[in-house]
Order: structure tokens, then C-alpha cells, then sequence
């Protein structure tokens, strides 16, 4: 928790870590509101893969010139003009008249989503070597914590706003305005140790790292399908009728997920990076297990456990990859950091589709199956290095 205590007793280390919380804070209220987006085009699950792949292609798109951006405007000044540009253009999906515009913006917030990212992440890894702490385990919590922000007040007060681009501008000025006020304390910051790291991606890394980034695809992919899938399943399929009780299950997710992740690092020191994987996945497991039976409380308890296990698995991932023998911590976390990321994005789309094919249990089955491949590919790890 001594990280958590830095974040909170110095704007320097805050900052950074709200932009974390901001970028899922539009992302949690963005999900309430994709039954309404759904609804209002006459799309359906498969369409609305596609819809969300276009985020993800959009992602994709800005990987690559991400850097050149950085390097020409400097870390801090990008990490403020993404979460900016990100939060304002996260009004157009709400109001797209067509699902060619949906597509479209979509593919637009993608684009800023990544900037957000990449910047964000290397601004903490900048300020961590700059000033030798460790606050990136607890930044990622703060980006959970922004999930229960955005999803949880907004399932609570969502009943309140006839018009949803109401509520996503009141969820946009508050991002925008608190950034604003706070991003002095890193604006400056240019950024070259973390740009150096960003730009270590080298596909020769695939071999020495596959089990991890096997594992790193697979959990993030099922973190993005449960983002934006996991509203749609209680409505449709456990047939919850309240705006928002349909929004808990994402709440329960990313409130465990916050706490697991706040928490993580004390039992990874005692049982070692693997064993917490192992446990992770198991939790999961029964997580998916109890979403299935459909029923209302089993499922929202379930979303919880899914999210408790899945928060101590990416970061147990990073320090295993960052150790790998003959690789730099720099290549080995951002190889399958960008992989995992990689599945993220491709997971909503899939789990569209296969929802097209039978039902949105068939896609949650398929949740279940993919976590249990990770726990049985990290067993495989386990053994192999004993």
C-alpha cells in the first residue's frame, strides 16, 4: 500500500494516476449506454462487434505513429491532449444517426484511447525512474477505480437522465476540467528514458515469451469482452429490467479488480508471481461458473470474482516478463504488454459474433474455456521451471 500512500500525499505521482482513472471513467459510462446505442440503430450483437472492432482497429492504427507523436510534442503534453481529445470525442458513439457513424467515431476514439494510453504509461514509467518509486501497479488500480467510478455512480443516477448525451457531458466535463487543473505537475515532462522503452517491441521476443503472452492475450482479451459485453448479458440473458442494476456487474468487477490490484503486490511477495496466476485463473473460473447459472445475485457475485482474479494476473505477467533471462525488463513487459492489449481489443468483437451464432451464454462459455487455457498454460510454466 506504500504506493497508494504516494499517490495520494503528492500531486506529482496523483496526477498521472487520474488520467488513469479518467480514461475508464468515460469507458464505465460509455458501456451503460451501449443497450441504448444498440437499441436506437437496430443493430445487432453481430453488428455491434464489428462497431466495437472499429475501436479496436482505430487502437491498432495509432500504436505505431504513438511515439512519433510524443517525441514531437513531448510525454506530458500528450498524455493532457489525449485524455482531452478522448474524452470530448467519446460524445459522438451516444449521438452517431447511423451505424456507418458509429463505426466511424468509434474508429475516431480508438485512435485517442491508444494515444491516452501509451502516453499514460510511460509518463508513470518516466516519473518512476526519475524520482525511483514504484507507482505503476497502483496507477492501474486507479484506472479500475475509474471503471467504479463511471459505471457505478452512473448506474445509480443513469435513471435521472432522459437524454444520455446528458450524462456523458457531465462525465466529460469533469474529466476534462480536473486534468486540466492537476496536469501542471507533469506537463513538462519530456519523456526519452520512457520513449527509449516504448520502442522495444521486437517480434524475435516470441518465442522466449509465448507461454506469457498466450496467458497476457487470452485474460486481457476476456477483460474487454467483460467491458463491454457484461451489461448486455444481464439484460438479455439473466433478463434484469433496471438500467441500473444492469450496470452492477461491471461495478462488481472493477471494484474487486480496484482492491486486488491495490493489494496484489504484498501476496505476490509471499507466494511468488506464478502461484498467483494459478489462483487468479481459479478464481476466475468459479467467477464465470456462477455468471452462468443466470441467476441475478450468482451472477453479479460472479462478475466480482472474475474481476478479484483477473487484477493480480496482468501485473504478476509484467514482473515475470520483465525477469525473463537474456531480455531487458523494457522489451519483455511492452512484448506482451502489447499482445495482451492486442486481445483486449479483439475480444468484444469475437464475443459479438459468437453471440450472433447462439446466444451471449455461448460467449461467456467460450470466457471460461480461455481462462482455464491460461491456468493450464501457466501449470505448464509452473512445471517447466521447477
Amino acid at each position: 500500500m506504500n504506493s497508494l500512500h504516494l499517490i495520494l500525499s503528492n500531486l506529482r505521482y496523483f496526477a498521472p494516476a487520474w488520467v488513469f482513472a479518467s480514461l475508464n471513467i468515460m469507458v464505465g459510462t460509455w458501456v451503460l449506454y451501449i443497450p441504448y446505442v444498440k437499441d436506437k440503430l437496430s443493430i445487432d450483437d453481430s453488428q455491434l462487434g464489428i462497431a466495437l472492432l472499429c475501436f479496436g482497429m482505430g487502437t491498432l492504427t495509432m500504436i505505431p505513429i504513438s511515439s512519433k507523436i510524443i517525441s514531437l510534442i513531448g510525454l506530458g503534453k500528450t498524455t493532457l491532449f489525449g485524455i482531452t481529445l478522448f474524452s470530448v470525442l467519446f460524445l459522438a458513439p451516444i449521438v452517431a444517426s447511423s451505424y456507418v457513424l458509429l463505426c466511424i467515431t468509434l474508429y475516431l476514439v480508438g485512435l485517442m484511447a491508444c494515444l491516452t494510453d501509451v502516453a499514460m504509461n510511460a509518463l508513470v514509467s518516466e516519473i518512476e525512474q526519475e524520482d525511483r518509486v514504484h507507482i505503476m501497479s497502483a496507477s492501474h488500480g486507479f484506472f479500475s477505480l475509474g471503471g467504479v467510478l463511471g459505471a457505478g455512480i452512473g448506474s445509480v443516477v443513469i435513471t435521472y437522465f432522459e437524454v444520455p448525451l446528458t450524462h456523458m457531458l457531465l462525465a466529460m466535463s469533469g474529466v476534462v476540467v480536473t486534468n486540466l487543473l492537476i496536469a501542471k505537475s507533469y506537463l513538462n515532462i519530456k519523456g526519452k528514458k520512457a520513449e527509449r522503452a516504448a520502442n522495444s517491441f521486437n517480434l524475435k521476443l516470441l518465442r522466449p515469451l509465448l507461454g506469457l503472452t498466450i496467458i497476457a492475450f487470452l485474460i486481457m482479451g476476456s477483460e474487454g469482452a467483460i467491458e463491454h459485453w457484461s451489461k448486455l448479458y444481464l439484460q438479455d440473458v439473466v433478463n434484469v429490467l433496471s438500467e441500473s442494476t444492469a450496470g452492477l456487474g461491471f461495478v462488481a468487477f472493477s471494484a474487486t479488480m480496484t482492491l486486488g490490484r491495490f493489494f496484489g503486490d504484498a501476496v505476490s511477495k509471499r507466494f511468488g508471481p506464478l502461484a498467483i496466476i494459478i489462483g487468479g485463473c481459479l478464481i476466475s473460473v468459479a467467477g464465470f461458473l456462477a455468471v452462468l447459472t443466470t441467476g441475478l445475485v450468482a451472477s453479479i457475485f460472479g462478475f466480482g470474482l472474475i474481476g478479484l482474479g483477473f487484477s493480480v494476473i496482468i501485473p504478476e505477467l509484467f514482473r515475470l516478463a520483465g525477469k525473463t533471462e537474456g531480455i531487458s525488463a523494457a522489451e519483455g513487459i511492452s512484448f506482451v504488454a502489447g499482445f495482451g492489449y492486442v486481445g483486449f481489443l479483439v475480444s468484444p468483437a469475437f464475443l459479438g459474433f459468437l453471440s450472433d451464432i447462439g446466444t451471449l451464454t455461448l460467449s461467456f462459455t467460450a470466457l471460461l474455456i480461455t481462462t482455464s487455457v491460461a491456468m493450464l498454460t501457466t501449470l505448464f510454466l509452473k512445471r517447466r521451471s521447477v
